[in-house]
């Protein structure tokens, strides 16, 4: 699911790259060597050097585009050249439906000179521009929408004569060459499809025929008279994935060599592919449950792929993006490329595992708790550093173990501060940018030395400059067991005055699926702008609890208990820890509400209809309310086929449930929503109205996921959840 919106805080956590980014990258780019980076301020790309932070600048874009042009230009991201002599510049990209274009525009250092790309093309339909290992071609994706398609197609530009080559020549709409479809790039986190060989002779690259998935028609009815269709490829839970393959294209003919992977294309996914060698490629294959993935050597030049690895769960299982960040880029290599780091739940927790390109594996994390994030390989000296919290799921913070697997982890974050850590290193293992937050402070940053964990400044140090957050006071974590023996963590939020000889209105905010945990020790945890951001204040003990199936770093059975059972497990968790939480003296049983965005919004519909006893009033936003139209990856994964586990969708579904509502429902949707469609709000409508039930309904026109386009959009929107929450569920200690 979307997840910009599941969140209550996105956690910067980047892994350490060398000095290039793709378009629409991050602003921290690394040189090869870690002793300097370079990222953008204020229209300007300048070189940081460490440790003496001392900056240059290296180009001024508002020279380079002045103001009284023809046509403004704003640097979205930038990609250096391998010797650093020449520059990519990603101007005016425009993200929709997951793909990103725009205009790529070249500076050469030594000149000065500036030279638009894919002159001869729509100039702004390019896409994720890279320079060959020679820097002396760039190949992109260009997208076609002339003749009423949309084509995606890999070309090459030379950057000497600057002759322009075609490399893939598909014509059907929807053919798509070097990039994603929908449902690849929001599920699998697959956006950036195409690789330079070593040698830059040719180019791997995924090809998706998202024409044989169906189009999800969106009806606008706003801007124009005549209302209009949107169509968005949108393969929902039961329909075949658009099915993929990886082809090497060669740059001198043109021609493309398809590799010869085993298994039907559209029972299985494709969701990584890097060079392994000069003329060898490593592919992982999922298959279309998502419980069992091969990793695969190709050989370019006969297309020949042989299996080098396979692991198979019995519910599913995490890519690398999924649970470390990031996109679908890079291999995480060691050993010059003889081995390499792979993730596994076999044991029962997440650990890190070096798997040799002989097939064979050795555990190097070893111990009761899970990996949450690989920060860095620094195979110079024997370290691989790493995030974890054995002993407080709601924390973070930052472990190295030897990298051949010969030590025990070892804690390197400080006692000092208890909370959420993150840390973005440099290649050479000498310096990180490291940043904290908890509940009780305001974000810091500092630029420690990673040998002794000190700041290079100690005037720009966290310790020196931690501001308390005055609201932060009033949050409270805590621990909760339920009638089943489940222990939950969570977290409350008591007004400023609040007195505990009087009862308070309970009002939980929930998400409740594998995409994100709730009660996490990190600023922004127990706010809510969708209420005005101080609902306790508003009279309101605000509560969470975080349920089973969440991504909390409890082990994998926490996490996959919840396998063909969302909207069941984890919905009575959460009404079974809400139900102990109303036990507390100074909670009102008659005055209990809930609410959730996304999967949220889902939970919070279930946990009305379910337990109509529990929660009176319920706000639910851009909710799955049919698990059966939402998109296939995401719901297999989760709860299987629906030709074989149909039941399970069924019985997990807000709407088979609509006819027990006894509360006070607002149930709140964008009908321009392309991943969660409009649709499950008129199929749990029907299902209401069938069975007499009142609610409270608001349709925001042509707005998406997010419901944040036009003018008011947002302030509206906390108007009229505010509004219905203090009307059906009044605030105030009684």
């Amino acid at each position: 699911m979307n997840k910009k919106f599941i969140l209550l805080l996105t956690l910067i956590s980047l892994s350490a790259v060398a000095f290039s980014q793709p378009m629409g990258g991050g602003s921290m780019n690394w040189a090869t060597d870690g002793n300097s980076y370079t990222t953008l301020e204020r229209g300007k790309i300048v070189k940081v050097e460490m440790p003496s932070m001392n900056k240059t600048t290296l180009i001024e874009t508002e020279k380079l585009f002045p103001k009284d042009s023809i046509q403004s230009r704003q640097l979205s991201s930038f990609q250096w050249s391998a010797k650093e002599d020449k520059c990519l510049l990603f101007i005016n990209t425009e993200t929709l439906y997951h793909k990103t274009t725009g205009e790529v525009w070249l500076y050469v250092i030594k000149t000065g000179t500036l030279k638009q790309l894919g002159k001869s093309l729509r100039q702004d339909g390019l896409m994720y521009a890279k320079f060959s290992p020679d820097a002396n071609n760039v190949a992109y994706v260009y997208q076609d929408k002339s003749n009423s398609k949309v084509v995606y197609n890999l070309y090459s530009e030379n950057l000497v004569s600057g002759k322009i080559k075609q490399l893939t020549f598909d014509t059907r709409d929807r053919s798509i060459n070097g990039t994603f479809d929908w449902v690849y790039a929001e599920e699998l986190m697959c956006k950036d499809g195409f690789r330079w060989s070593p040698d830059g002779k040719s180019i791997a690259f995924w090809n998706i025929d998202a024409s044989q998935v169906r189009n999800y028609l969106m009806l606008n009815t706003t801007d124009s008279t005549y209302s209009f269709t949107v169509p968005v490829e949108y393969p929902k839970a039961g329909e075949d994935p658009s099915p993929a393959k990886i082809g090497v294209v060669d740059i001198a003919s043109a021609k493309t060599k398809w590799m010869k992977i085993n298994g039907d294309p559209r029972q299985n996914y494709l969701v990584r592919m890097e060079w392994a060698g000069d003329h060898e490629l490593i592919i992982q294959q999922l298959n279309r449950k998502q419980n069992k993935t091969n990793i695969l050597l190709a050989d370019s030049k006969t297309a020949v792929c042989k299996q080098l690895w396979s692991e198979s769960d019995a519910a599913w299982i995490d890519i690398r993006a999924s649970w470390n960040g990031g996109d679908n880029m890079g291999w995480d290599w060691i050993e010059n490329k003889k081995a390499f780091i792979w993730a596994s739940e076999k044991d029962g927790w997440r650990h890190l595992y070096r798997i040799g390109m002989d097939g064979k594996e050795s555990l190097i994390t070893k111990g009761n708790f899970d990996v949450i994030k690989l920060n860095l390989i620094d195979e110079a000296n024997n370290t691989l550093y790493f995030a974890a919290s054995p002993d407080n799921f709601t924390q973070r913070y930052l472990y190295r173990t030897k990298l051949d697997g010969s030590g025990n982890p070892e804690r390197i974050t400080s006692a000092d501060l208890p909370g959420t850590h993150n840390y973005v290193m440099s290649p050479n293992g000498k310096w990180a940018r490291h940043s904290f937050s908890s509940h009780l402070y305001m974000p810091a940053s500092e630029w420690i030395s990673l040998k002794d964990m000190k700041p290079l400044d100690e005037t720009k140090s966290i310790a020196k400059n931690l501001k308390e957050d005055p609201y932060g006071k009033q949050i409270e974590f805590f621990k909760v067991t339920t009638e089943d023996n489940v222990t939950l963590d969570g977290w409350i939020v008591k007004p400023k005055d609040f007195d505990p000889s009087k009862k308070y209105p309970v009002f939980f905010y929930v998400y409740g699926e594998p995409w994100s945990s709730t009660v996490m020790d990190q600023y922004g945890v127990g706010r809510n702008s969708q209420f005005g951001d101080n609902i306790p204040d508003q009279g309101y003990l605000f509560v969470s609890v975080d349920n089973r199936g969440t991504p909390s770093p409890r082990g994998r059975e926490w996490r996959k208990s919840i396998y063909r059972k969302i909207g069941i497990v984890n919905i009575r968790d959460l009404a079974m820890g809400a139900k102990e939480v109303l036990k507390w003296s100074y909670c009102d049983t008659s005055r209990v509400a809930v609410s959730g965005w996304s999967g949220g919004g889902s939970s919070t519909l279930n946990l009305m209809f379910q337990y109509p006893e529990i929660f009176k009033t319920g706000i639910s936003v851009a909710a799955v309310a049919n698990q059966l139209a939402y998109d296939n990856t995401y719901q297999e994964r989760y709860m299987g086929i629906p030709q074989e586990t149909r039941a399970d969708f069924i019985a997990g579904s807000p709407y088979t449930y609509a006819k027990n509502l006894k509360g006070n429902l607002l149930y709140i949707h964008g009908t321009g929503d392309d991943n969660v469609h409009f649709a499950n709000a008129e199929k749990l409508f029907n299902e209401l109205i069938r069975y007499n039930k009142p609610f409270q309904m608001m349709a925001y026109p042509m707005r998406s996921h997010g419901i944040y386009e036009g003018e008011g959009t947002r302030e509206h929107l906390r108007t009229i959840s505010s509004k219905f929450l203090q009307e059906n569920c009044p605030p105030g200690g009684r």
